[in-house]
């Protein structure tokens, strides 16, 4: 099988090495060469072409998002910004986003070894999801990833028996998204009116990059977009985004939704995690929401969304033809957990229409 070729480009020695011992212990993954700079990066682009490009933000001569406008004008490569930026960042980070990076992960600390093993599976995910966008000319279908162990939402939120209170006069929207979410999201919630359903947001994106994400939309959004915090309320014309590294589950006391912003282990390898967050909605919601799973790698949100379908919850699953990569929304319809596959420009009026009685 081919490897999965990735130049490293950032000006760190010490994460460069680190990298290239992260990704070259993965046997999927052959790093190629790496880079200081931009310039030594076209250089060595002219004798040997990366399926994925890893890019650091500040460095020296040409910063990484000049790079990388050029690159994709010039000669599209599926890149994986690399950054230790934080609040002050990430703004930065963002505007990546937009011109056409595939994921954000953070440069690698050095610290615990669970800390070190999280972010090695985390970091090659990122860089085989890259590899499969279609930036690509030839886009190669997904392959099942399957690590030797990958905890289910029963990690944090156990199944029960019990079931959701009966229909109610609010709608509750959940959403899970990856790789190519970021945009898909934008476009769904552009589309959306001021009065739109209450809605939790579940976008597989690092801790400290989240917060300026919600910032974005909301200021082009006519719906209020914010990172969620512990005890939020869910109502309608507002817009939770789950918080990078942290699990965030629907909950309900009486007539009101709220959020619950916690800790806990990786579900289906990712903090935030979407089959959480639809597990809850199952429990907490049942036929009274609504769940929509849109592009993004692996299978997480999945499972997740048959629960809810089971719950009498209605489901929305992103159309292969509209995403970055077909990778949850298939194992979703796989599972006959999608009731509706749309494309991404038709989800928003779909979640209106479904969601008024």
């Amino acid at each position: 099988m081919e490897k999965i070729k990735v130049l490293i480009v950032d000006d760190s020695a010490v994460v460069r090495q680190a990298l290239e011992r992260i990704l070259s212990s993965d046997s999927e993954i052959e790093v190629i060469g790496s880079a200081s700079d931009p310039y030594l990066a076209a250089k060595k682009m002219q004798s040997v072409e990366p399926d994925v490009i890893t890019l650091d933000v500040e460095m020296p001569r040409m910063d990484g998002i000049t790079f990388l406008q050029k690159l994709m004008s010039q000669h599209p490569i599926p890149v994986v910004i690399c950054s230790s930026l934080a609040d002050r960042g990430s703004e930065t980070a963002v505007r990546a986003l937009q011109l056409g990076a595939v994921d954000i992960i953070h440069k690698p600390q050095l610290g615990t070894k669970q800390f070190l093993e999280e972010s090695r599976i985390l970091i090659c995910d990122a860089i085989k999801a890259a590899a499969q966008t279609k930036t690509k000319k030839n886009l190669k279908p997904a392959k099942q990833i399957t690590p030797a162990k990958k905890l289910t939402a029963d990690a944090v939120l156990p199944k029960s028996l019990s079931k959701a209170m009966v229909q109610t006069t609010e709608k509750i929207v959940v959403v899970g998204a990856s790789t190519g979410g970021t945009e898909a999201l934008r476009v769904f919630l552009e589309s959306l009116p001021s009065d739109s359903p209450g809605m939790v947001i579940v976008q597989h994106m690092p801790e400290n990059f989240t917060t300026a994400f919600a910032n974005r939309l909301d200021s082009v959004c006519e719906v209020t977009v914010k990172e969620a915090s512990d005890n939020d309320s869910v109502v309608r014309g507002r817009v939770l985004i789950a918080p990078g590294n942290k699990h965030t589950l629907l909950k309900r006391s009486g007539a009101r939704y709220y959020v619950e912003v916690k800790d806990g282990p990786l579900v289906s390898r990712h903090r935030p995690s979407v089959d959480v967050l639809f597990r809850s909605a199952s429990r907490y919601a049942g036929k009274n929401a609504c769940g929509v799973i849109m592009t993004g790698m692996g299978d997480d949100g999945a499972r997740g969304l048959l629960e809810m379908k089971e719950s009498g919850a209605v489901t929305i699953a992103q159309d292969e033809a509209s995403c970055v990569v077909f990778g949850m929304p298939n194992e979703a319809i796989k599972l006959g957990a999608a009731d509706f596959v749309l494309p991404l420009e038709k989800i928003a009026g779909e979640v209106i229409r479904l969601c008024k009685y």
